[in-house]
């Protein structure tokens, strides 16, 4: 247990920090999961809609630290592609 006052406060705001990035973290997963949805789909325009509501939560995600940049990077490329990749319709 902490023993001194600086050790009780950095529980605390450890405990802060951690329900902010397990909130950041699931509402990107699930803009992820309604790009996937609409990439199954195979309405290109809803897709593209949901990559483009997606897109700056991932990287606001990647910015905090949630998660690695490179990660945000990677996701992003590969559902950009898939997206294109859907024909138009």
């Amino acid at each position: 247990m902490a023993n001194t006052a600086s050790a009780r406060k950095r529980i605390r705001q450890t405990k802060v920090r951690t329900l902010r990035n397990h909130a950041r973290k699931s509402r990107m997963r699930t803009f992820i999961k309604k790009v996937e949805a609409a990439i199954a789909s195979g309405d290109k325009a809803v897709a593209a809609e949901a990559l483009r509501a997606a897109q700056p939560e991932m990287q606001r995600a990647a910015t905090k630290g949630v998660i690695h940049a490179n990660t945000v990077a990677r996701k992003l490329s590969r559902m950009a592609a898939r997206v294109n990749a859907l024909s138009a319709g």
